[in-house]
């Protein structure tokens, strides 16, 4: 006899279901979201495991390579295909969940899914949080332009170093809003600031691989693009 288990995944905790290749359920348990707990529950039937199915999520970088590691027959499942599968059941509970996954897991109906290494995630950290801090400084710049409008004040026609000092000029006579235009302006050059750091360090990164510097020579591709790649081979 074989077993099969699905585990449906949330932040704090985790619903455990074991069946057999018959569909007969063996174990249903719920389990802090932990791969040591994970695995402790499932170490009766870790002999004869022949799948453990979890659907792709914020946690699975983390968790899949953690339960790989354990011993455990990982499978990471396409979330499409397993809200498909489940489309019809009735009870949206997380130990029904759990079960609809395991029965996934049993009959093969599945697309696995492709968990990127922890390396391949630090990166794209990286430049999610470059491109954040870029589009804040644009929405703090596009801001400061649309409130003076008010005033009839248009700033246009200069580039990124000439802003700040037109619209200073543009408030000087109003010392309410030049103390506030300050303080937009100080803001603006340390989101700034911290937005060149990290471009720095995706320079550095790319500096590093060779890959990346192949995708330099690309006609429109930037220092960005590179990085963005996990494998080149895939």
């Amino acid at each position: 006899m074989e077993y099969f288990a699905g585990l449906d995944v949330w932040v704090d905790e985790t619903a455990i279901c074991v069946v057999d290749d018959k569909g007969e359920v063996h174990l249903r348990v719920a389990v802090p979201t932990d791969p040591e707990a994970v695995y402790l529950a499932l170490k009766p039937y870790v002999r004869r495991l022949r799948r453990v199915g979890h659907e792709a999520g914020a946690l699975s970088p983390w968790l899949h390579p953690e339960l790989a590691a354990l011993g455990l027959p990982a499978v990471c499942l396409e979330t499409r295909h397993v809200r498909a599968a489940m489309a019809a059941q009735r009870n949206k509970t997380d130990a029904a969940d759990a079960l609809g996954i395991a029965h996934i897991i049993r009959t093969g109906w599945y697309r696995t899914a492709f968990v990127k290494s922890e390396a391949c995630y630090r990166l794209r950290l990286l430049l999610t949080q470059r491109r954040n801090l870029k589009r804040k400084f644009l929405d703090l710049e596009n801001s400061i332009r649309h409130s003076l409008k008010a005033f009839g004040i248009r700033i246009k026609g200069v580039g990124r170093t000439g802003f700040a000092p037109a619209v200073r000029e543009a408030v000087a006579d109003d010392a309410l809003t030049a103390e506030l235009m300050e303080a937009m302006l100080a803001a603006r050059e340390a989101l700034w600031i911290e937005y060149g750091r990290l471009h720095k360090l995706v320079i550095r990164v790319v500096a590093a691989n060779e890959l990346c510097r192949r995708f330099l020579q690309i006609p429109g591709g930037g220092a960005h693009c590179g990085p963005e790649l996990h494998d080149g081979d895939r």
